[in-house]
């Protein structure tokens, strides 16, 4: 249950605090201090710092440019940066390193490795996920998003929605429909995309906080060679949860540590605002805390099996439902201790778009306002809280499963 941190483990901890001390400017206090311009700014040169060092993409292999880092190394690593308030790579880097990069390692062909890799690390290629649709979501295998096979090109049209800082890549890995005829989860072959083409338009969507970290991107006759399939043609769909698994261990360690540091920063307010003594405000400070600690043991079960090799399962929604529904709820414990303040912004909004603000956000109504706007999107983003239940019921708990649909998206356009 708790993950085994033994001396090597924690000399190498004290090695990426003297990293921090040494390469952070002085006074920092947390990239949630800054305004957006600013985080950018210093997101990407930080990057560079990280790339100067070999602790960008530390967890790939040194022939691929990373530093070998072992799996509690890079959880230690996460660890660190998380309490220092850094990020651990540039802006679209959870999709380039942590998503499709391991993906290549793990599926992709040495010439693909030999592509694409350097120029990840480089920042040459700077990727986004293409994989939700309008009319799959989280039922993803629902996708209708067409490839054909063209000469020595694919051909690619169709939709795809809700994707991250699909603004600023220049390339997309994108779960297409090659055989209509087959399965619901067969049938899907893994592309990589160059989205620099006339087919390819990206439109951003305006959130509810007024920002536009999501897009829609519409993909019309777009190509791509054909040497770019990642895995199997028509075995894209092991490829895409894969792709999804390598999130979990770095997430169940950052995760709580998020938390913990939001919750101290809304008791803080709540002794700011004169409402510590209140009954109510204490009884749901407390309700806030025993949650946080339950978190913790949930991400300790999760990064125990990650540390011990074992693959993301059907119980990982536990801890997606559980932080998701959290933050709602104590987002909006923050709106009432700010009262009627929470109708006036004052300060910036968050520097980020998901989850918490970061370390060092003041504790002003534009943060707090921000993060509960931003809350909301937790319940729906990476999987709703809808279907996380549904997977609990069916896939852990062994509940009969809802009736399946035998028609949709994916059944567009297929013969029979």
């Amino acid at each position: 249950m708790r993950p085994t941190y033994d001396e090597a483990a924690e000399s190498f901890r004290e090695k990426i605090q003297a990293f921090l001390a040494e390469h952070l400017p002085s006074g920092w206090t947390g990239i949630g201090a800054l305004d957006r311009d600013a985080a950018s700014a210093f997101t990407a040169g930080w990057r560079e710092v990280l790339r100067d060092n070999q602790l960008l993409a530390a967890s790939w292999p040194t022939e691929y440019g990373g530093a070998g880092l072992t799996p509690l190394e890079s959880v230690i690593m996460a660890e660190e940066f998380e309490k220092a308030g850094v990020p651990t790579g540039g802006s679209n880097d959870v999709f380039s390193i942590q998503m499709v990069g391991n993906t290549i390692i793990q599926w992709g062909t040495e010439e693909q490795k030999q592509h694409f890799l350097p120029r990840i690390i480089s920042g040459q290629d700077v990727w986004c996920q293409g994989y939700s649709e309008p009319n799959a979501g989280s039922d993803l295998a629902n996708l209708g998003c067409r490839a054909q096979l063209d000469g020595d090109e694919w051909v690619i049209n169709g939709q795809k929605i809700w994707t991250s800082a699909g603004h600023l890549a220049n390339w997309i890995f994108v779960l297409t429909r090659t055989e209509p005829e087959a399965p619901k989860h067969r049938g899907i072959t893994f592309l990589l995309c160059p989205m620099e083409q006339a087919g390819v338009e990206v439109r951003p969507i305006t959130m509810l906080n007024g920002e536009s970290d999501f897009n829609e991107i519409f993909l019309t006759d777009a190509r791509t060679p054909k040497e770019h399939v990642v895995g199997e043609i028509n075995g894209g769909w092991a490829v895409a949860m894969t792709l999804l698994g390598y999130e979990r261990g770095e997430s169940a360690a950052t995760t709580p540590v998020q938390y913990r540091g939001e919750l101290d920063r809304l008791v803080e307010l709540a002794r700011e605002r004169g409402k510590s003594d209140d009954p109510s405000i204490r009884q749901r400070l407390m309700w806030c805390y025993s949650k946080v600690e339950i978190m913790r043991y949930l991400g300790m079960r999760t990064l125990t099996k990650f540390l011990a090799g074992e693959q993301p399962g059907p119980d990982a929604s536990t801890f997606k439902l559980f932080w998701s529904e959290y933050h709602k709820a104590s987002t909006e414990l923050a709106i009432d201790i700010l009262g009627p303040d929470a109708m006036h912004i004052v300060g910036k909004l968050p520097s980020s778009a998901f989850a918490t603000d970061g370390p060092g956000a003041p504790n002003d109504s534009g943060s707090w306002v921000g993060t509960f706007m931003t809350a909301r999107a937790g319940t729906i983003y990476a999987g709703t809280s809808q279907v996380q239940r549904n997977i609990i019921g069916e896939m852990v708990l062994g509940l009969p499963k809802e009736p399946r649909s035998t028609s949709g998206s994916w059944k567009e356009g297929a013969t029979s």
